[in-house]
């Protein structure tokens, strides 16, 4: 998977998560909990979809990696390889 078909992933299923998110709008630095405003019940949920997707298992430690969509895209990828 690419890095731009990955952020796709992301952003498809964050506003599936959050359907009141404008994906246009959704920048890489953007923080999911501090400028788009996820709840901590939208975070675990969009983990779960990103694991349903992309088959990818992230520890709880690693949940910071999923932040934004800029630190999330590496770090998916790796996991994926």
């Amino acid at each position: 998977m690419t890095p731009e078909a990955l952020r796709a992933a992301f952003i498809a299923e964050l506003v599936r998560v959050a359907p009141d998110i404008d994906p246009a709008t959704v920048h890489d630095d953007d923080h999911l909990q501090d400028d788009l405003e996820l709840d901590s019940m939208d975070f675990l949920n969009f983990v779960s979809a990103l694991h349903r997707r992309l088959g990818v298992d992230v520890a709880e430690r690693n949940y910071a990696q999923l932040a934004t969509a800029g630190s999330a895209v590496p770090f998916l990828l790796a996991q994926m390889r």
